[in-house]
């Protein structure tokens, strides 16, 4: 799935950048790399995504987040 896709609230790993390599290196240098995980903290209207990202938030317009993909993170709740 790709992270316009995401649910608010959700943690998610990155999977991979399919963005222009110009974004690509500027998105890496912010800490979006292969494994990262990223929280999805809002959703803004016309498709902007509000993230959390080791420890940054970030604003991402959807022509990026419709070309990240990432996956689920399965969390263990023992209770």
């Amino acid at each position: 799935m790709t992270l316009y896709e995401a649910k608010k609230g959700e943690n998610y790993r990155i999977e991979g950048l399919f963005v222009e390599p110009g974004i690509t290196r500027r998105l890496q240098a912010l800490g979006l790399n292969d494994g990262t995980v990223v929280n999805i903290l809002n959703r803004k209207k016309h498709g902007a995504l509000i993230i959390r990202v080791r420890g940054t938030r970030l604003a991402l317009g959807k022509h990026i987040s419709s070309n990240i993909e990432i996956s689920e993170m399965k969390e263990n709740k023992d209770e």
